[in-house]
């Protein structure tokens, strides 16, 4: 079994291995029950509408018998360890999946057990799965990845940073971060996936979207507070006035095929406009479908 915690701890191949059978999983069914007589626990600590039931839908579209948690149902409320608690549920389940506004030492320390195998499907700093959903719609549109520029503009959150290191373990694949000063992705971020890319570049973060030369392929934002969560500055929205894609921004980037992504939920009239959200240009809709592919392509990979 193997452990899905951060796209730090994949090699190239292996992310490209997973993005191709989320491409693949996305394709008309029905599908091999690869997880037949596999037990898969859902613990959620925090709200969730897509990832929760992705993960459901896609565990049982392959095969496995599912339980979730919810925030009080466990005994980790009353005091149980982490490593206790993972040590009871690897007797009775194959993965566990979790969303936390934690950080990810926390997985690492249910995932040390072995088992059961332990998906992070949200933490403070990284949403990898995410990451996976995005990378197969973007691959499902246009094939191959190298060559193609993702200009994502807003907050440097959860899911910029699986972008970050996404595209840095996709070799050509560059992506472009415009954040608002104090919002954007940390530096220590920023060189794990220089680290990883390997001196290659492909990752770039501005202030400003004069710094964005030429077009893009996709243009890519998310909801400025990630799981609804208060800002410490009470006028923090002043800092993103600009930042959101309206037509205009994406007509100033937009090539012939450049289409626009968005983890949902969205705010419309925050980072996005409704006329983007719902356009033609939008591949939302069928980025969220991939949120369910990615999560079988995921556990398939942790599993079999």
């Amino acid at each position: 079994m193997r452990n899905f915690l951060s796209l730090t701890d994949l090699t190239s191949a292996e992310l490209d291995d997973v993005v191709r059978n989320a491409v693949r999983y996305g394709a008309p069914g029905p599908f091999e029950k690869v997880l037949a007589d596999r037990a898969v626990g859902i613990l959620f600590l925090k709200t969730s509408t897509r990832t929760r039931t992705s993960f459901w839908a896609g565990a049982t579209r392959l095969g496995a018998r599912v339980i979730t948690y919810g925030p009080g149902d466990l005994q980790l409320n009353t005091g149980e360890t982490l490593e206790d608690t993972a040590r009871v549920l690897g007797e009775y389940l194959d993965a566990l999946v979790v969303r936390t506004n934690g950080d990810i030492a926390e997985l690492r320390r249910l995932g040390a057990a072995g088992r059961p195998a332990i998906v992070n499907a949200l933490t403070e700093n990284e949403h990898p799965t995410q990451a996976v959903a995005d990378l197969a719609t973007l691959t499902e549109e246009f094939g191959e990845l190298g060559g193609r520029h993702l200009l994502y503009a807003g907050e440097g959150n959860s899911t910029a940073a699986a972008l970050a290191l996404a595209a840095a373990l996709t070799p050509g694949f560059r992506l472009t971060l415009v954040c608002p000063a104090g919002y954007g992705l940390p530096k220590s971020l920023l060189d794990a996936a220089a680290e990883l890319s390997a001196g290659r570049h492909q990752v770039d973060q501005h202030e400003s979207f004069d710094d964005v030369t030429g077009r893009v392929d996709a243009v890519y934002t998310s909801r400025w507070q990630t799981m609804g969560v208060d800002k410490a500055d009470p006028d923090w929205l002043t800092a993103f006035q600009g930042y959101r894609v309206d037509a205009a921004l994406f007509d100033r980037f937009r090539g012939p095929d450049t289409v626009f992504l968005h983890d949902l939920p969205a705010v419309r009239g925050d980072e996005v406009d409704g006329t983007v959200l719902d356009g033609p240009a939008s591949r939302a809709w069928r980025q969220a479908h991939h949120k369910m592919t990615a999560a079988m392509a995921v556990l398939d990979w942790c599993l079999t």
